[in-house]
């Protein structure tokens, strides 16, 4: 999950009246990454993300962990459909209409995101989004910000995932 906003660490109070996270700054790894819904392909750790909005069936965008070339980041992707959602055509969703062609597979960036882990593992709150992570764009600078590649689904809308654009001042790069 994602979401174009800017991050804030939110805090509660706990039984003795501490304040503490109430989501942790997470770095996902190789150790983790895959637990956490990140498959490897070729070295590289890739995941399905949604917009903020909505509940797709299926991702609208890609992350790929690390600053990585977009060609690389397209195989990644079409790997991450194939072993996920059983499809290997990235053009399309499942079960679009093959004759609409989407003639070109949208640029990556490079930029960076602070992924928060809900809750903090030592407050377990028990609800439904204890130990699920959420991504949110940031500077480089951000505390906890990690480089990641992002790449729009090719059948996805164009401000569906909200991946920072470059050309609109976003805090990115166009990859190679």
């Amino acid at each position: 999950m994602t979401t174009t906003d800017l991050y804030e660490i939110v805090t509660g109070e706990g039984d003795d009246g501490t304040l503490h996270p109430v989501e942790q700054i997470w770095t996902p790894c190789a150790d983790d990454a895959a637990d956490s819904g990140f498959i490897a392909h070729r070295g590289f750790h890739v995941t399905g993300i949604d917009d903020p909005t909505d509940d797709h069936l299926y991702p609208v965008a890609f992350l790929v962990l690390g600053h990585q070339r977009w060609t690389d980041v397209v195989e990644a992707a079409a790997a991450y459909m194939a072993r996920i959602h059983s499809w290997r055509n990235l053009h399309l969703y499942p079960g679009d209409d093959p004759s609409l062609l989407i003639p070109l597979i949208p640029r990556a960036v490079h930029t960076h995101g602070v992924f928060l882990r809900h809750p903090h593992s030592d407050h377990g709150c028990g609800c439904e989004w204890d130990d699920t992570w959420r991504m949110v764009w940031a500077p480089h600078t951000e505390p906890g910000a990690v480089p990641v590649t992002a790449l729009r689904h090719p059948a996805a809308l164009v401000a569906a995932a909200g991946i920072p654009n470059p050309d609109e001042g976003a805090p990115a790069t166009w990859a190679a």
